[in-house]
């Protein structure tokens, strides 16, 4: 596994996979207060145009520009297909959120050469290492 506050130095561009469009969830939470600390947010999740103000895309190829940091809010039985989607794209890294973990997006990821972090809450870990953007 990656070192996690080493990804969120390095990549500023996070395309999240499950992002909620209710405010009250974490899968909404920690992407706007990503957002708040400069990252740049795309938000994906079908059937939705917008979400918290930023253009929501159904798949990530459907994202037009580059992505560095998949971040998985989905359930972990969908996360090696996201990963192969995350290769696909060209993206850096694979994210999963806190509770989600995957031998198979692991394999996938790394394999690509991705970063992995799995188990892991990105907003929690921007915060303990105070990463702005």
């Amino acid at each position: 596994m990656t070192d996690p506050a080493e990804l969120l130095r390095r990549y500023t561009t996070v395309a999240v996979v499950g992002m909620s469009t209710d405010p009250d969830k974490p899968s909404q939470g920690v992407p706007l207060a990503l957002r708040a600390h400069g990252f740049t947010v795309v938000p994906v999740r079908p059937g939705v145009e917008e979400i918290a103000g930023e253009r929501a895309y159904a798949t990530l190829a459907d994202i037009p520009g580059p992505v560095e940091i998949v971040e998985v809010f989905r359930p972990a039985g969908e996360a090696a297909g996201i990963a192969r989607q995350a290769v696909d794209i060209g993206a850096k890294a694979l994210w999963l959120q806190l509770g989600l973990r995957s031998d198979e997006a692991r394999e996938i990821a790394e394999s690509a050469g991705l970063d992995y972090v799995e188990d892991r809450c990105m907003g929690v870990e921007r915060a303990l290492h105070a990463i702005e953007h």
